[in-house]
């Protein structure tokens, strides 16, 4: 009996088509497709709530402190100049954050092994490249997903039968985060 399902494809396309399904579930908060790929998308993405359940709470917070460029009204730097050369303005700035613990920062790069960047564009055409921003899945798992569940013991995700697809009467099914 085989461990996992092999859903008519080699290894390296199986674990792509994983890893985004993932990926996109987490970004989303849930997905559509059969239920085979559901059943396997499932395993990953609750060991993936698991791992951020239990490490949430595991970081120190540290205060840093950091040059920062000065700006003025319009939001470009200000440039002085020393020994005849335009140099930019910078200030020092206390700063607090969280520094993982050993085992977070484990998690955290088990976590990055499965997910893709994810890139958000903005939906109107002015500056599309410009207004570009990454999403950091992982913060989203320890700041946003965990908290929900950390009184609940597995059983993060639900599956919702909609009904045999048009082309192939493939079941299709919709995963969601509960």
């Amino acid at each position: 009996m085989a461990m996992y399902r092999k859903l008519g494809k080699n290894s390296s396309q199986r674990k792509a088509l994983l890893r985004n399904q993932v990926t996109a579930l987490i970004n989303n908060g849930k997905i559509v497709t059969t239920e085979a790929r559901t059943k396997e998308v499932r395993k990953i993405a609750e060991h993936l709530i698991t791992l951020a359940v239990k490490e949430k709470d595991n970081y120190e917070t540290v205060k840093v402190s950091a040059k920062v460029p000065v700006k003025d009204k319009d939001g470009k730097r200000v440039k002085e100049v020393v020994d005849g050369k335009k140099v930019t303005k910078f200030d020092t700035v206390e700063k607090e954050i969280k520094k993982d613990l050993p085992s977070r920062l484990h998690a955290r790069r088990q976590m990055l092994s499965v997910l893709y960047p994810v890139v958000e564009v903005p939906s109107d055409n002015s500056g599309r490249k410009r207004n570009t921003k990454e999403i950091d899945l992982v913060a989203k798992l320890f700041d946003e997903i965990a908290p929900k569940y950390t009184g609940r013991n597995g059983g993060y995700t639900r599956i919702v039968k909609i009904g045999p697809r048009k082309g192939d009467a493939a079941m299709e099914v919709v995963l969601e985060l509960v």
